[in-house]
């Protein structure tokens, strides 16, 4: 029997700035039922209304009409995307206010499993230990429905597997706004999805969404040409260039996969932490960087150790590890920025960089999305070639009246695309990008990704996104924090193959799904359908089945003569181990509800 919903909102309708977000006259209003396990993914482009929605859940903000019910004693609690520390001298002060504040032991318990001293003055922390305070307290107030604004924004990979890992056990409702598709696809069971004042609902994970947007888009469409609405499609262009988008992305895709192939051949089967300096003359004369056993300490601590390289044009590299592994130094030691204490550093003379920041520094709130752009005219120079500012402004998902908007009154995700346009329209053979994802969503992603691909320098790129590094670049520098750089051919799902593979005695499954699968399967509970026992028994063994062929056909394919001798087999192998690994990650989750039910049983 169906639970009922912790909240509901019936025929919401609300007025912003003299227009209806949600629910205008001659419609119904939007409904939205949230069960008390329903873990929801909420997606829509920047501006939709995403974050608005939250509060209005939350009762921060008025309807103009709709009647808001909420189950009795239902905690909701929000985590912010940017909260405002600016009254409080401690982080912990911070975790400690307001009329619901948590007990500080659980703020506490939670806080050291993050690694954050909330002992930390506000001015000395940093974003990321901003945001893990901000965690800390949602999470210690024991929420029946948490709503979560871009939570791994500023987050290392190492607190975002946590976070992945406490959500995942967690016995309530939640709803969050994310750019992260493997977050939202390793925890969402609901999918959201705001767009044009609507909100569609349907009962499948973020892995689902594509598919089913692309399905919507496809009715709309035939049911637009049955009607003859020209003009209806023409008020639509940005859904379909995002449809059309996706489609070309796949092509880049096919293409990335041929450059990281090419890639391992240079490395070697070996898969060896550092890319051998003596090539031929051809490959010499497409090097743009090149480190030679470099070595970087700081207070006697190695930071960056024995660490060789040659970096080409067109290369894509992702640097990843967790804050304070030595990203940074990495990133300024390859572009020059500080010197090396061992080992050379040889940048090509004909390099010429352009770096998008994080802070998103550059932008100035009163000038307009033109003076930002062009100067004040009509016209920018994109990388050689003349474009009209406003045609210009379409390609990067900008309707074309923004021209004399105020960059201050853009939101900070379309700050971030216009910095974007802004910096991609620079001559330029290196772009440094540092956490570019973040404030961006899907589908300025998507744009992101097919800028990149078809750039045709050289791109470093430091990020935590996961998926984003593996649709985008070509090799991968995983640092561990001992000063050692691993230098893998493909994105982060390979770098974090590869380490795991060395964890010996270690399953590649999550921390979690180690300690589970080590209780006695003897304290299932009785009360198990044959399915769910028969389940619970064997999927252990098929998720050991599945490890082992993800990593035969990585070793296969790090064969360096493959894709040349059998391009046909390197794509089936390929494709082979995509499937292994959404079949494993779908057993886990499995076992790891199961398990949790048996656990419960045992208490």
């Amino acid at each position: 029997m169906a639970q009922p919903p912790v909240l509901s909102w019936e025929s919401l309708g609300l007025q912003q700035g003299g227009r209806w977000l949600f629910g205008g006259p001659g419609t119904d209003g939007l409904d939205l039922h949230i069960g008390p396990r329903d873990h929801m993914a909420l997606i829509g482009r920047n501006g939709a209304g995403k974050t608005t929605l939250f509060r209005l859940i939350d009762d921060q903000l008025e309807a103009d009409r709709g009647q808001r019910t909420v189950q009795k004693g239902t905690r909701i609690v929000v985590l912010e995307q940017e909260p405002d520390f600016s009254a409080y001298t401690t982080l912990m002060d911070f975790a400690l206010h307001g009329n619901d504040a948590p007990p500080e032991h659980e703020v506490d318990a939670i806080a050291g499993q993050l690694g954050i001293d909330m002992a930390t003055s506000v001015d000395g922390a940093s974003g990321g230990e901003k945001r893990r305070a901000a965690i800390a307290r949602a999470l210690a107030q024991d929420p029946d429905l948490l709503l979560m604004d871009e939570p791994t924004n500023h987050l290392d990979l190492a607190a975002i597997e946590w976070l992945e890992s406490w959500l995942d056990r967690y016995k309530g409702a939640f709803m969050v706004i994310s750019h992260d598709r493997t977050f939202l696809k390793r925890l969402t069971n609901t999918t959201l999805w705001l767009d044009r004042g609507v909100i569609r609902r349907k009962d499948v994970g973020f892995g689902g969404y594509e598919a089913w947007e692309a399905q919507v888009m496809a009715e709309e469409e035939r049911a637009a040409h049955k009607l003859d609405a020209k003009l209806k499609l023409e008020a639509h262009w940005l859904e379909r260039g995002v449809t059309a988008r996706r489609k070309r992305n796949q092509g880049r895709l096919e293409k990335l996969y041929q450059m990281r192939a090419a890639r391992a051949a240079m490395i070697g089967p070996q898969g060896a932490a550092k890319l051998g300096l003596a090539v031929d003359e051809d490959n010499k004369s497409k090097s743009v960087i090149v480190a030679d056993k470099v070595g970087k300490s700081y207070d006697g601590r190695p930071i960056i150790r024995d660490f060789s390289l040659r970096i080409q044009r067109g290369d894509r590299i992702g640097v990843v590890g967790s804050n304070g592994a030595g990203k940074t130094t990495l990133l300024k030691l390859l572009t020059g920025e500080i010197e090396p204490d061992e080992g050379t550093i040889t940048i090509a003379r004909t390099l010429t960089g352009v770096m998008i920041d994080q802070q998103r520094s550059l932008m100035q709130p009163d000038k307009t999305v033109r003076e930002v752009l062009a100067e004040g005219g009509d016209w920018i120079d994109v990388r050689g070639v003349r474009k009209h500012v406003q045609g210009y402004l379409k390609e990067f998902l900008f309707e074309p009246e923004i021209v004399e908007t105020k960059v201050g009154i853009l939101s900070g995700g379309e700050r971030s695309r216009l910095l974007l346009a802004r910096e991609f329209a620079r001559k330029s053979n290196l772009l440094v990008l540092d956490e570019p994802t973040n404030d961006l969503d899907l589908e300025t992603l998507d744009l992101l990704q097919e800028v990149i691909a078809d750039y045709e320098g050289t791109v470093l790129i430091v990020s935590h996104d996961r998926d984003f590094l593996d649709r985008t670049v070509t090799l991968t520098l995983g640092l561990d924090g001992s000063g050692t750089v691993d230098i893998v051919a493909g994105g982060y799902a390979d770098w974090e193959a590869k380490r795991d593979r060395r964890e010996v005695g270690k399953s590649k499954a999550p921390a979690a799904l180690r300690v589970e699968r080590s209780r006695d399967t003897e304290k299932a509970p009785t009360k198990f359908s044959f399915g769910e026992q028969r389940d619970f028994d064997l999927l252990p063994a098929r998720i050991e089945e599945l490890e082992t062929a993800i990593a035969r056909g990585e070793q296969i394919l790090s064969d360096p003569q493959l894709y040349t001798a059998d391009p046909q087999k390197f794509a089936n192998i390929s494709k082979g181990i995509e499937n292994a690994r959404t079949e494993k990650d779908a057993a886990e989750e499995r076992w790891l509800e199961l398990a949790e039910r048996a656990e419960e049983a045992a208490r």
